[in-house]
Order: structure tokens, then C-alpha cells, then sequence
């Protein structure tokens, strides 16, 4: 899942307003080997003050109408890698009913949800318009920090977390294949936490559904590594992939598209060798 920021505050300064720069930006993901999109107009950063819903919808719309132009304009089936997921999922990543009333209709075949689905709103507008959801865990609003949460045991909060959301989405309309699990890296959870999500991730296999680590640049990354500056841990990225795949993590969202599509090759290889040898 290739991260295309359309806003001018990204924490790691890759964001733009500009459509055209984000279309090429989203283009050359897909030329790196992204199988997934994910468009976001609201940078996540607490430090940050919300958008309007009105902002959001508008600095999203120009994206959506011209996404099937552009991939009309790239060959299909991709030539530079037939594994790649064609024609590629676009992922919308807002929490806002109002935001996804408005731009669904207008395209996005996934909606990234960081609300840690308070009710059943947004699931019932993903079922309305054929749209898969994303469930993140998270405590509290989105923009607010939470940096004083505890858990007792991360591991026992997640379980009980997506059993109620799970339930949630399905009575909303939502088939269980149309649903995709976030541990929710560094979103309300401290170092600590974090580091036993990456360790228990077999875990969340549990639910059967696919499950995306948004691993790109995390501040636990840089905590671990004492890397302040986001765009330089990359490397560690790629380690959090690696932990996630041996751990059963099918989606990996990312900055840097081709990096990752190369360890993910690699380590999908490796497995593959290592199951026809036994």
C-alpha cells in the first residue's frame, strides 16, 4: 500500500496539494509495484489542527476523477511485474461520515478508517456504496494525542476490540470478506506496546481477515533506532516487513514502494523455497 499524502504537513514532508504532483507521485508507486493506493487529504499528526470536512472532500475530488484516466493511460496488465494486483485497489483514508458520504460515489474501492469505528456509520456507507473498510485500533478521537494510555495487555485490548468492531461492521451490512484488520501501529500506544504487536502479530490471524501493518516510518522505529527524522528510517521499515511477514501480515503500508516491494519479493521467495524443501 503506497501512501499519497494530498496535504502540505505529512510528518514526513512528502505531501502536496498540487494534483497533478500526487497523480505522478501515485503513478510511479504503481510502477514501483503498489498494489494499493492510499490517498489521504488530513495528515494523522496530532500536532496538526484538523481540515474542514469541505476542505477534505475538496482536496480529495480531483484525485478520484482523474484516477481512471490514469490508469488508462498505464499498461494493462502491468509488464514490469505479474504478480502485482491489477487494476490497483484505491484506498481512501478518512474517518469522516460526512467526507465518505460525499467522495464515495465518486470512486475508492477501500476506506482506511483511523475512528476506530465509534458506531456503525461508516460501515453502513462502505456496505451502501460496495466498499471494503479498514478497521484501525485506536482509543479516542482521531487528531487528539493519547499518549497517557495504558493497556494492561495489548494483545487481550485488540482481541476485544475487533471481536466488538468486527460485530459492528457485519451488522452494518459488511460481509467479513470486505474487512480488513490495523493494529494501529503508534496510535494510542507506547513504545512498549508496540513492540508486542510486532512480536504477537500471529495473533491477529485469528479473525481470518487480512491484516495491514502501517509500518512506514514509525515513531516507534525511531525510538528503537533513535532516528528523530522519519524519512530515514526506512531501513527499519524494512525490518518491521520482515517481522510482519513471518508473522502472517498480508498488507504493508509504506512510503518507499519500491524498497518494500523488493523485500516483499524476497521474503515471499525465501518461503517458498523453504516449503518445497520440507
Amino acid at each position: 500500500m503506497g501512501i499519497v499524502n494530498i496535504n502540505d504537513d505529512s510528518f514526513c514532508g512528502d505531501g502536496s496539494l498540487d494534483t497533478k504532483t500526487v497523480l505522478a507521485q501515485a503513478e510511479r508507486m504503481l510502477q514501483q509495484g503498489a498494489d494499493i493506493i492510499d490517498i489521504g487529504a488530513e495528515s494523522a499528526r496530532t500536532n496538526r489542527g484538523p481540515i474542514s470536512p469541505a476542505e477534505e472532500i475538496e482536496r480529495l475530488m480531483p484525485f478520484l476523477m482523474a484516477w481512471p484516466r490514469l490508469l488508462a493511460e498505464i499498461a494493462s496488465p502491468p509488464p514490469w511485474d505479474d504478480s502485482q494486483v491489477w487494476p490497483p485497489i484505491l484506498s481512501i483514508n478518512t474517518w469522516r461520515p460526512e467526507v465518505i458520504a460525499a467522495v464515495l460515489p465518486h470512486g475508492g474501492d477501500l476506506v482506511n478508517d483511523i475512528s476506530a469505528l465509534p458506531d456503525e456509520t461508516n460501515a453502513r456507507l462502505c456496505a451502501t456504496h460496495g466498499a471494503s473498510l479498514l478497521i484501525m485500533h485506536s482509543i479516542g478521537q482521531p487528531k487528539v494525542p493519547h499518549t497517557h494510555v495504558h493497556y494492561e495487555d495489548i494483545c487481550a485490548e485488540l482481541d476485544n476490540f475487533f471481536d466488538k468492531k468486527i460485530e459492528i461492521a457485519t451488522h452494518a451490512g459488511l460481509s467479513r470478506d470486505q474487512i480488513i484488520l490495523d493494529p494501529g501501529i503508534d496510535f494510542a500506544k507506547q513504545r512498549a506496546d508496540n513492540l508486542t504487536i510486532f512480536r504477537q502479530a500471529q495473533r491477529l490471524q485469528h479473525w481470518q481477515r487480512p491484516v495491514l501493518l502501517p509500518v512506514s516510518r514509525k515513531t516507534v522505529i525511531g525510538q528503537v533506532l533513535g532516528i528523530p527524522h522519519a524519512p530515514d528510517r526506512d531501513a527499519g521499515t524494512l525490518a518491521c516487513i520482515a517481522s510482519g511477514f513471518q508473522r502472517g501480515a498480508q498488507i504493508f503500508r509504506v512510503h518507499n514502494v519500491s524498497a518494500a516491494t523488493q523485500a516483499v519479493k524476497v521474503l515471499w521467495n525465501a518461503r517458498a523455497m523453504i516449503s518445497s524443501a520440507s
